[in-house]
């Protein structure tokens, strides 16, 4: 029935992606559907009722209501409600039942202000459908945003106070006043009220984003001083910086762009680990990679990062066709290596998950060799800095000691198990033998609801936050920490922690 009903519009979308596909890994046409996904994400928002949908044997599935959305405030709809019919404003229902769930979702969607009507099959004690108008509205997609939560360590009697930034994505918008390293500035603000020890930052689910909100709260951890270059393929290199650079070096083949410098109030200066994946990609490959090369942070995780280290450019295209990520140049960290294939090493390295292994750059077709330029750490960078470089025996003896919690700690035993098992299998999946696997972590039941499986993601997460939090701990332990002079106490308002 889906290859009968298939619209001839969606058959020249195929054909678009196809070629853009041949030329680069990241070489996309983005449909118009695609190129809206693609805006939420950057800008966190949309328009709409609130709800996230889900397809389950024809029916459309209200899995979870906003906080905030038209869906919730109306106190009508709950999860596990079905959608069968959709009724613009002033047009008669449309049945919805067997359709593509993209199809229904931009049915759904609209601008503000405007109204639709939904009729919702619920079962209950008894089975009764009814009809709810509700009117769209902007519903903003907070659970994505940057946010921290709090662990503690305790050794002998010190209790001590770490911080997680969870960043899922560099997020922002200009127009909507949205910015996710104006949001790592609040958080910091508010990790200093808490008198932290030390701050992860969680990029491992963080698959890149918005270029300029890399450059500026990767300043956030480093003052002044360059971020990234790319090049293009007429060979200019453009410098990226966080604070006053010299504009043109070089024989005007090397120019830089800067940033206005951080509040010195502002900054974090203390003991840092950035806990990465196999899925931490493009943006989030230049934020830990210049915090690498400036002996920063310490980064751990998995072996290394994606290896995405070509730069897009999005054209949108006339007549509402959608749009265009081209590639036109390449990324390069401070040192002078380029993120492309190899991505970011780990300094600590956990186990790879084992749905992780085969994901990577290198694992796609036609991927761009990796390249280098000149090292350009020195070009108006931090003359002196602020915080004491992680150097060798440090991350030696870190990744030590992390070695000898993982061999002893049940969960990742799990992960290495497994691994282990798929190697066996030579990446032969069974599907009755992966029906059983999922019926038995779902206690039974054959599908999970959307609430259920975000638990169940962050329960796999759960041991790669911890150990982040222990490596961070012997960090602090092991006398890490660069003591502020005290002229930079008085300057910065900091407290001793």
């Amino acid at each position: 029935m889906r290859v009968v009903e298939h619209n001839p519009e969606k058959l020249i979308t195929s054909a678009a992606e196809a070629f853009a596909l041949a030329l680069d890994p990241h070489t996309k046409y983005l449909s118009p559907e695609d190129l809206e996904d693609f805006q939420i994400q950057m800008q966190l928002s949309l328009e709409g009722i609130g709800a996230a949908l889900s397809s389950d044997n024809g029916f459309t599935v209200i899995e979870e209501l906003i906080p905030g959305g038209g869906a919730e405030r109306s106190g009508l709809l709950k999860p596990k409600d079905k959608i069968i019919a959709v009724a613009q404003e002033g047009e008669k229902p449309v049945d919805v039942i067997d359709m593509d769930l993209r199809d229904i979702i931009k049915m759904i969607r609209g601008k503000k202000g405007t109204q639709v009507t939904l009729t919702i099959l619920r079962q209950a004690e008894r089975t009764y459908r009814f009809d709810i108008t509700i009117m769209r509205d902007k519903v903003d997609i907070k659970e994505q945003a940057a946010n921290i939560y709090y662990e503690t360590r305790t050794v002998g009697s010190r209790q001590y106070l770490f911080g997680v930034i969870d960043l899922p994505s560099f997020y922002g918008d200009e127009r909507e006043n949205k910015s996710c390293y104006e949001d790592v500035k609040k958080i910091f603000a508010e990790a200093r009220r808490q008198h932290v020890d030390g701050i992860v930052l969680d990029l491992s689910r963080n698959g890149g984003g918005l270029l300029k909100e890399a450059v500026r709260l990767a300043g956030l951890f480093l003052g002044k001083g360059v971020i990234v270059a790319t090049k293009d393929s007429n060979e200019q290199v453009t410098i990226l910086a966080n604070g006053s650079a010299a504009s043109v070096t070089e024989g005007d083949k090397r120019n830089v762009i800067t940033f206005p410098a951080e509040d010195p109030h502002e900054l974090y200066m203390g003991p840092l680990v950035v806990l990465t994946s196999r899925l931490s990609a493009s943006a989030s490959e230049i934020v830990a990679g210049a915090l690498k090369d400036y002996h920063r942070a310490v980064i751990v995780g998995s072996d290394h990062t994606f290896g995405k280290g070509s730069v897009q450019v999005l054209i949108p295209l006339p007549w509402d066709l959608g749009g265009m990520t081209v590639t036109t140049g390449m990324y390069f960290l401070p040192g002078g290596n380029s993120t492309q294939k190899m991505g970011v090493e780990a300094n600590v390295k956990l186990p790879i998950w084992l749905i992780l292994e085969h994901i990577g750059e290198m694992a796609l077709d036609y991927p761009l060799p990796a390249q280098a330029i000149m090292p350009f750490l020195g070009i108006q960078g931090n003359t002196a800095p602020l915080w004491k470089p992680v150097e060798q025996p440090m991350l030696a003896e870190l990744a030590a000691r992390s070695k000898a919690r993982v061999t002893k700690d049940a969960k990742f035993a799990e992960i290495i198990k497994n691994n282990k098992e798929a190697v066996g299998k030579k990446g032969v999946i069974r599907l009755a033998d992966l029906r059983k696997e999922m019926e038995k972590e779902n206690g039974g039941k054959k599908k999970e609801t959307l609430p259920e499986g975000k638990q169940k993601a962050r329960n796999q997460y759960a041991p790669f936050v911890n150990e982040s939090v222990n490596v961070l701990l012997d960090m602090v332990t092991l006398g890490s920490t660069l003591p502020v002079p005290p002229a930079l106490h008085a300057e910065m308002g900091m407290s001793g922690r």
